[in-house]
């Protein structure tokens, strides 16, 4: 049985990219670990607006994380090891690990990433296209 999906109709030709990320997405977002925000940035310099990922990453350092780009998706993981020369006698904040990713549109850029005060923050532009208009030639038979 072939499944139909909205993107299915003969008019709508190339898009099973979005529809592939469009299930990337719904997958991704059962995970509520770890809580991060987006904000947009008004333009300050010579890039358009900055739209910045904020996650919440206290108790992480700089080498238990990791951010890159894979396939169109920004990808931040967070790896923590157990340290086994403690001894506790309550233990109520666990080393943990994460994944988070978040689908990127075509021509979206990172800018950079910055961990302040248990803060991961990424900043990413999207530079503005330029217009194109291209005229297509009609052939005589």
């Amino acid at each position: 049985m072939t499944r139909m999906t909205t993107f299915s109709s003969p008019f709508l030709l190339g898009f099973d990219d979005i529809e592939r990320a469009l299930d990337r997405v719904s997958k991704a977002a059962n995970d509520g670990y770890p809580p991060y925000n987006i904000e947009r940035i008004p333009a300050n310099g010579p890039h358009g607006d900055v739209i910045r990922i904020t996650l919440a990453v206290a108790g992480f350092t700089r080498d238990q994380l990791d951010v890159s780009v894979e396939e169109n998706q920004l990808v931040i993981r967070g790896r923590q090891v157990d340290d086994k020369a403690r001894q506790y006698l309550h233990r109520g904040i666990a080393a943990r690990q994460f994944q988070r990713t978040f689908v990127l549109a075509e021509g979206i850029e990172i800018l950079g990433a910055d961990l302040s005060d248990g803060l991961l923050s990424i900043d990413l532009v999207r530079p503005q296209p330029e217009r194109v208009i291209r005229k297509i030639e009609i052939n005589a038979r």
